[in-house]
């Protein structure tokens, strides 16, 4: 379902979806998209088949275009402002689903600004990072992530491999899993699949309950 989201500098285009199986979903999560000054939209095929693994465990998502992206309002920031518009996701399901667990979700970019407002966003129950680009920007601040999560990389990722984020941090938290699909590189071209079932994978181990 395609929606607005009242955002901090004006709406933000979204798209609302409900698990398929028509249940009430046990759970909620945004899914934010990778760099707008590199193509990066609501509708990336890994931001896609990421919210679809994510209902696929009966959770709802909402994906939706940061500031100044094709129809949201509002000018590209790059410096941390787009975090407020993933808070105004995030109070957008509360709104349509008062109660239910929050996830945070990201691909690149996205990933990174989901681990920053992470840190100061307690309805955040739970990250997933795709791509975290370590090697590309300054993310010493995981360490500060108190939630638990899933970082899943490429081994041929340019922007952040599980053997910089060794060194980058070496004394990562047991609460934050990582993973890595050999082979992949930053845009997992030809391994899609593989990462949507290690998503859902991930999701549906997360919940005490089979759906």
């Amino acid at each position: 379902m395609q929606i607005e989201v009242e955002g901090p500098v004006g709406r933000l285009e979204g798209v609302l979806e409900v698990p398929e199986d028509g249940r009430a979903p046990r759970g909620a999560a945004i899914v934010c998209h990778p760099h707008p000054l590199h193509g990066g939209t609501m509708r990336n095929t890994i931001v896609v088949r990421t919210a679809r693994a994510l209902r696929s465990v009966g959770m709802a998502t909402l994906r939706f275009n940061f500031r100044g992206v094709e129809g949201s309002e509002g000018v590209h920031d790059g410096n941390g402002a787009e975090e407020l518009d993933a808070s105004a996701g995030l109070d957008r399901l509360v709104a349509e689903f008062p109660g239910v667990p929050l996830w945070a979700a990201g691909y690149s970019f996205g990933s990174r600004t989901v681990a920053q407002l992470a840190t100061r966003e307690a309805r955040i129950e739970r990250v997933l990072l795709i791509a975290f680009p370590l090697a590309a920007y300054d993310c010493s601040f995981i360490h500060d992530v108190e939630q638990p999560g899933f970082l899943l990389f490429g081994s041929g990722d340019e922007f952040g491999t599980l053997t910089e984020l060794a060194v980058q941090a070496p004394n990562l938290p047991e609460r934050l899993e990582v993973d890595q699909i050999d082979g992949a590189d930053h845009f997992f071209r030809g391994r899609t699949p593989i990462l949507e079932e290690k998503i859902r994978a991930y999701a549906a181990s997360a919940w005490p309950e089979p759906r």
